[in-house]
């Protein structure tokens, strides 16, 4: 049994304690189907993630199976499944590949046949056998609904919460779904709890639960519900509702709650479940539901988020044009930086003149020679530095919901940032190392190339993992894109290769600007020549390896912080 005493929940509101949920109690029995219906805004969604532990009660108290869930023990994911309004499966996927993806980051099976068995059952159950195969994309929304719960029911939950599942559907879809929620409610033992706003199907719950402005108007039989608001037919509730304050039909309720409450129990001992008659007296013997450990929710991730990526064919031209063509546009100014600068003549010429045009042209060469190899540097780097962007800024951010979705029924977020950092990685490498092997072909690079190649691999990956912090910490997707867009955006100019800052300014922004390191650091693994060609043509200090090489693993540190904080801290719709 799930009971709610006086529960309540609040926020602050223009300064003032303002109250979504206000006292609701009741009892909901085993195998139970009850709806929860009300006008917009009065509560519906709030109670359903209020009882789910999603939003945190203000008073009162939750209990089940005569567990307090706020002194005792919380649910345990496997024993709660709840389906939100957003669609929890990606598109790429066909529904037996989402279905089994839940499956494996939720419970842990012991062999491949035991997983099998428990897939095709689910989709026995929700009638998706016949469309296992086909994409997530093509579904309609009917059948999306029943993927939903089917997701949902891979850890058999016995307490099973659902938000407007039928909402914008036709009415025969509603019908259905309607019909499948009944009658999974009456497998298990299960309670089934749905939000709606359609007052139609209302003989197949066992229970209506009518709020109002947060405040209980009604919880009892449906055949009931007509003659305690005193009208003749359904859609007439709502009106009836706003003709007086919730306070007054909360007041009025309390008064009759013992009646009709008392009518569902005997409804309910009456109409007991097949699991309930079965079972009688004795207790469960269904084997606990074992979670997966951290590798298997890694694999199943790094698995799902690679077949995601090369199923999404927008995805992949962009990842081969940035590959391809950012390189190209480096290697076009390869002839101006593979030219050799002149050097002065061993012998001092006698006439003046000569001299100093000499002089002249040894320096026009050299300024000419370092400003090439420098900019073809920062080019290969702010480069980087925008695939970084492009590989992390909506990583997280795009897929929030269904991450905090996966969550709830149990995801470590360790296990979330591995499979991407595992992901990210095999992009880092290859951007980073065909920029720099590519762009060899043209540019001879004389010095310490390896180091060279150190440098673009770690600008590309502290630009990655900054974005990917950016992208956790982000409110949604859109804002995550413009936020790294910025960043990036600020690499050039702050950095000092083309123009040093003023010495007063530079010292509080060279800190945070990736480019500036990954720059200075390949600068410094030139031949001596090259670097002193590029010191001519320089104002900005340069900065040895070393220090460039810790200060680009501090960006890196720093993003993967901020990700893991992101990634842990709630962030539903």
């Amino acid at each position: 049994m799930l009971q709610l005493d006086n529960l309540s929940f609040h926020i602050a509101k223009d300064g003032e304690d303002f109250p979504l949920l206000d006292e609701v109690s009741l009892d909901i029995p085993t195998g139970h189907f009850m709806a929860i219906v009300g006008p917009s805004g009065c509560g519906k969604t709030t109670l359903l993630k209020t009882i789910a532990g999603i939003n945190p009660e203000t008073s009162g108290s939750l209990r089940y199976q005569g567990r307090d869930l706020a002194e005792e023990a919380d649910f345990e994911p496997h024993e709660i499944g709840y389906v939100p309004q957003f669609s929890v499966a990606y598109d790429e996927l066909t529904v037996d590949e989402s279905v089994e993806a839940a499956a494996r980051l939720r419970i842990k099976s012991r062999t491949t046949t035991e997983l099998d068995e428990r897939l095709d059952r689910i989709l026995a159950e929700t009638g998706m056998t016949e469309i296992a195969d086909r994409p997530v994309k093509v579904l309609s929304g009917g059948q999306k609904r029943r993927l939903g719960l089917a997701m949902e029911l891979v850890s058999s939950p016995k307490l099973l919460l659902c938000d407007e599942v039928t909402s914008g559907l036709d009415p025969r879809s509603e019908r259905e779904i309607v019909h499948l929620l009944h009658d999974l409610s009456r497998k298990e033992d299960r309670i089934i709890i749905s939000v709606t706003h359609s007052l139609a199907h209302l003989e197949l719950y066992d229970s209506l639960l009518v709020l109002h402005e947060g405040r209980v108007a009604y919880h009892g039989p449906p055949s009931g519900v007509t003659h305690y608001f005193s009208v003749k037919d359904t859609e007439e509730i709502y009106p009836a509702l706003s003709q007086q304050p919730s306070a007054k039909w909360q007041s009025s309720w309390n008064k009759h709650r013992k009646h009709y409450e008392d009518k569902l129990i005997a409804n309910s001992a009456n109409n007991p479940t097949p699991q309930a008659e079965e079972a009688g007296e004795d207790e469960s013997t269904e084997p606990q539901v074992r979670a997966p450990g951290f590798f298997a929710q890694t694999a199943t991730l790094l698995s799902r988020r690679a077949r995601i990526f090369f199923r999404d064919k927008g995805q992949i031209i962009l990842q081969l044009a940035l590959i391809i063509g950012f390189p190209l546009l480096v290697s076009l100014f390869s002839p101006k930086a593979n030219e050799q600068s002149q050097k002065l003549s061993d012998s001092m010429a006698d006439n003046k003149i000569v001299e100093l045009i000499n002089r002249t042209e040894v320096r026009e060469s050299r300024l000419k020679v370092g400003s090439a190899n420098s900019g073809i540097i920062m080019f290969q780097v702010v480069l980087l530095c925008l695939m970084g962007s492009n590989n992390a800024a909506r990583e997280v951010a795009s897929e929030r919901n269904i991450f905090e979705k996966e969550k709830f029924g149990g995801l470590s977020s360790l296990s979330y940032l591995t499979s991407k950092l595992l992901f990210l990685s095999v992009l880092v490498l290859v951007q980073s190392l065909w920029m720099g092997f590519f762009v060899e072909i043209f540019w001879k690079f004389t010095g310490n190339f390896a180091s060279h190649l150190a440098f673009l691999v770690m600008v590309n990956a502290a630009m990655t993992a900054v974005c990917l912090g950016i992208s956790s910490l982000a409110k949604n997707a859109e804002q995550a894109s413009l936020l790294s867009i910025y960043l990036v955006g600020f690499q050039l100019p702050l950095s000092g290769a083309v123009l040093a800052l003023p010495e007063a300014f530079e010292p509080l922004t060279r800190p945070f600007i990736a480019a500036y390191w990954a720059w200075s650091g390949a600068v410094d693994s030139l031949d001596e020549e090259k670097f002193n060609a590029i010191k001519a043509v320089t104002e900005t200090s340069l900065s040895q390896s070393d220090t460039c090489i810790f200060m680009l693993l501090v960006h890196l540190v720093i993003g993967l912080a901020a990700a893991l904080i992101g990634m842990q801290k709630p962030r539903w719709d």
